[in-house]
């Protein structure tokens, strides 16, 4: 980014998480560019890891970063940091490799996902519409985070900039899909939520006891084409629960 962008924008920026963590921060919301560039950093941090680095994760629009502030003083590992932000456009980087597109088969609506109704109506959309949207579109996994291997999944179109609830539903199964704010969740705990639920699927989320606990990261893609109750049901008795996977270019 240029001196020139971020004087505009006030972003990328570097600030501090305690005493051992540093934030680099590449927006105030959730966009696509900001979520673009936070994964491309980590990526590159992940290549080229900075002496002290113990740490990296992202969240929706940055990366965070814990050092060993006894082996790396805090204006050094600053510097780091910066150096590397000036190295490119982090917005226009190229997405990192090794993402997967995952497509995970699912019921919209009926008593399995009761909340489609209302969100359709909310968005202006007819049910049948709302499904055809739903289910075609291709989301990518912005974060990781709430519980152990939950996926927050953006964005849709602009109408389903639809607001939670006010209340809270008080709880939703494993592998509910909600929607919220142009963003789906797929829920890898059962909870309470206070965004609708809209559809079900048969995906196990968190598996700690495999050599892959977690089935998603942060970058790959997921598409949730719909399927039968009955065809739901029948896959929900094998291991993967009907998804299938296949490497992004």
């Amino acid at each position: 980014m240029t001196d020139e962008q971020n004087a505009t924008t006030g972003f990328p920026r570097i600030d501090p998480v305690g005493l051992d963590g540093l934030l680099v921060r590449f927006g105030d919301q959730l966009s696509e560019p900001a979520n673009r560039a936070a994964l491309a950093f980590r990526a590159a941090l992940e290549r080229a890891t900075p002496a002290g680095v113990e740490e990296c994760a992202t969240s929706l629009v940055s990366a965070f970063v814990r050092f060993d502030p006894l082996a790396v003083p805090h204006d050094q590992m600053i510097a780091a940091l910066a150096q590397m932000l000036q190295a490119q456009d982090w917005y226009a980087a190229p997405m990192p490799q090794g993402r997967s597109l995952l497509r995970i088969p699912t019921v919209y609506g009926t008593d399995l996902a009761p909340q489609l109704n209302e969100a359709a109506a909310l968005a202006g959309q007819s049910v049948s519409d709302a499904i055809d949207q739903l289910s075609s579109a291709q989301m990518r996994v912005t974060a990781i985070g709430f519980a152990p291997g939950q996926p927050y999944m953006g964005t849709l179109p602009p109408q389903w900039d639809i607001p939670r609830q006010s209340g809270l539903t008080p709880r939703v199964p494993v592998g509910a899909l909600v929607v919220a704010i142009r963003q789906l969740v797929l829920f890898s705990v059962s909870t309470p939520t206070g965004w609708r639920h809209v559809g079900q699927t048969a995906a196990r989320l968190f598996q700690p006891d495999t050599a892959r606990p977690f089935l998603l990261r942060p970058g790959d893609e997921v598409v949730f084409p719909q399927v039968s109750r009955e065809t739901l049901e029948n896959m929900a008795s094998t291991p993967s629960g009907g998804l299938t996977e296949e490497p992004l270019t």
